[in-house]
């Protein structure tokens, strides 16, 4: 027996390794569903330029989008930005503009802002936002190409270029901020929202 106590299923609006693995290991049964949304129009449709808030915003959105075909089911959304300043950083298109990214980052602090939304019924019933601030090694181009190397074409799937989880670890000195938000999810504030409505039995 799990520990979903949700008369409807729980729904992860995201295909995210990460975030599905996160909420495995907290126990909960959930499906795994792939939000449908442009998030590049979305972002530049919004005019946002708060990390944060475009975070949430994408979070929102992608819960919306399942719940349209799921109504009746608790959908989380989810989504995390990475801004050095004012900047903002997309995934990688491929090693030259992962290596621009690296040589940007490093000898610098940056914050990662995970942001999660939970909707039923079309209506976003709860939303967090958490931040990480991580702090790159300064690198020589000799580190950086090793590294790239041995990640391949895995630095083309996260912000950044790095998966912390995996190779990534090895390009910092320090971070602040939980393991959860590093990795996508807020998950110590969507289980104290789970536990408030009587959603998971612990």
């Amino acid at each position: 027996m799990g520990l979903w106590r949700g008369k409807s299923p729980l729904i992860l609006a995201s295909q995210s390794s990460a975030r599905k693995m996160l909420l495995a290991n907290a126990g909960l049964e959930f499906t795994a569903l792939t939000a449908d949304i442009d998030e590049r129009g979305i972002q530049a449709q919004s005019k946002l330029s708060n990390p944060r808030e475009i975070a949430l915003l994408l979070a929102r959105e992608k819960a919306k989008a399942v719940s349209i075909n799921h109504p009746a089911s608790y959908v989380i959304g989810a989504d995390q930005t990475l801004a050095l300043g004012d900047r903002l950083f997309n995934k990688p298109a491929g090693r030259p503009e992962a290596l621009a990214q690296l040589r940007e980052l490093a000898g610098n602090s940056h914050e990662l802002n995970s942001a999660v939304a939970v909707v039923r019924d079309g209506k976003i019933i709860f939303e967090d936002v958490s931040v990480a601030r991580m702090t790159m090694r300064q690198m020589t181009e000799a580190e950086l190409s090793a590294y790239l190397d041995v990640a391949g074409d895995a630095v083309t799937t996260s912000v950044g270029a790095y998966q912390l989880e995996g190779l990534g670890i090895h390009l910092f000195e320090r971070i602040e901020g939980d393991h959860f938000t590093i990795l996508g999810l807020p998950l110590l504030p969507l289980l104290a929202f789970l536990r408030r409505e009587r959603l998971v039995a612990v």
